[in-house]
């Protein structure tokens, strides 16, 4: 019996190991794989595990991030696990000595790749099962425990294992399954031939049925023939009954043709009655309506009388009020007039003051600008220190100088004042002249 066997394995990013794994070249007899507790023999043979066997063909999330490495560094996001597998038999269908077998895993993708070509798992499976890994027989791959638990099984246990391994469970379960399809098959064999022997018995109802159609359709058509002579016999009464008829119709139309006659010339008296009473009821309705007409003339004329009454009244009213402000108005324009030409005067006489205060406010700022510029001519001949013989002196004569410019100040602010009360006479007296 010839095996498959590897050639290569390649592991990255799964479980512990994180970094890229080649391992060298199997031999195609018995390998060995050696190494210290911890160092990862059993992640190798379940990474080898995780693309043959069936066991790991449905993942959940959870599942494949249990997979990947965990450790210091950064987080794995994807890991991969490759299987060479030696193909120069051409066990494999694929026209190649080496055959690449890749699964890839993530947090959301799980991915089989054929030789760097994608490909889906039924896929996968249809090519383990070509080269002898067949799904109803997992053994092919021997877990750590298997030997021993296969030392403590019972006889009949063995059996049944070796039955297995052996692949006759596989046909006794298809035993099964046939003997269970053969039982249903006859059922539905004692059902079909229920339903033929209804079959039949509802043919032979058919074939009595069909004779008794036969015989009614001879009865029926004797049925018809009699009814055919009755009905010519009626039909010819009928027409008989009817030239009797027509003859009496023929009369009853003339008669109510010279009736319809006579309604006709009643219908067009009825047209010209009926016309002239809407021609009296249209001159009505226009009678009727200059009357309302005239009503609402007389109406507004007697409204339009009373407004211009209360107008007029009004008017009376407005003229004599007018009349007693224009003489208001006079009598306050007179004494107006009176004011103005007292102010007048008044300015006249307050003109000259004015000017005389505006001169002597300038001979005062004059003054006190020569005063200011000899101070500070002082100043700098003098120090302030050699200026006063105490402090006290130099308070007093501060004092002094302030009192001065105080005085002088509310004298121009007085002036000011003045001022601008005679400029508001001023200007009032010029917007009467306007």
């Amino acid at each position: 019996m010839y095996f498959v066997f590897f050639l290569q394995v390649i592991i990255e990013g799964y479980k512990s190991y994180k970094e890229q794994v080649k391992t060298e070249d199997f031999s195609p007899k018995v390998n060995c794989v050696v190494g210290a507790n911890g160092s990862g023999k059993s992640n190798f043979f379940h990474a080898i595990r995780f693309v043959i066997s069936d066991l790991f063909h449905n993942l959940r999330s959870e599942e494949r991030q249990a997979l990947l490495h965990e450790g210091a560094g950064h987080q794995v996001l994807s890991a991969f696990v490759e299987i060479v597998f030696d193909n120069s038999d051409n066990r494999m269908p694929v026209d190649k000595e080496e055959v690449r077998l890749r699964r890839t895993i993530g947090l959301k993708k799980d991915e089989y790749f054929l030789d760097g070509k994608h490909i889906t798992k039924t896929e996968v499976q249809n090519l383990l099962e070509s080269a002898g890994f067949s799904r109803s027989n997992p053994y092919y791959v021997v877990q750590q425990g298997k030997i021993a638990s296969l030392t403590l099984m019972k006889d009949s246990e063995r059996l049944d294992l070796l039955k297995e391994i052996g692949g006759t469970r596989v046909y006794e379960e298809r035993r099964r399954e046939s003997l269970k399809i053969m039982q249903e098959t006859g059922n539905k064999r004692k059902q079909i031939i229920q339903v033929v022997q209804y079959l039949d018995e509802r043919l032979n109802e058919l074939e009595q049925e069909k004779e008794e159609l036969k015989k009614y359709q001879q009865l029926d058509k004797q049925r018809k023939s009699l009814e055919y002579t009755i009905y010519d016999k009626e039909l010819h009464d009928a027409r008989q009954k009817l030239n009797e008829v027509e003859e009496a119709r023929n009369k009853v139309s003339e008669n109510s043709t010279k009736m319809y006659e006579s309604v006709l010339e009643a219908h067009e008296k009825s047209k010209e009655l009926e016309k002239l009473s809407k021609d009296l009821t249209k001159e009505i309705q226009i009678f009727s309506k200059e009357k309302e007409a005239a009503e609402k003339q007389r109406t507004e004329a007697i409204r339009k009388r009373a407004k211009l009454d209360l107008d007029y009244k009004d008017l009376q009213e407005k003229m004599s009020t007018n009349i007693k402000a224009k003489d208001d108005a006079q009598k306050q324009l007179m004494l107006l007039e009176r004011e103005v030409q007292e102010t007048k005067n008044a300015l006249n006489d307050i003109k000259p003051l004015y000017e005389k205060q505006v001169k002597e406010e300038e001979d005062i700022k004059r003054g006190i600008m020569d005063r200011e510029k000899r101070l500070s001519i002082l100043y700098q001949k003098q120090g302030r220190a050699t200026q006063f013989a105490s402090k006290a002196a130099r308070d007093k004569w501060l004092q002094k100088e302030i009192d001065e410019y105080e005085r002088v100040l509310s004298s121009n602010l007085m002036q000011v004042i003045f001022l601008v009360k005679i400029l508001s006479c001023f200007l009032i007296l010029q917007a009467f002249d306007l």
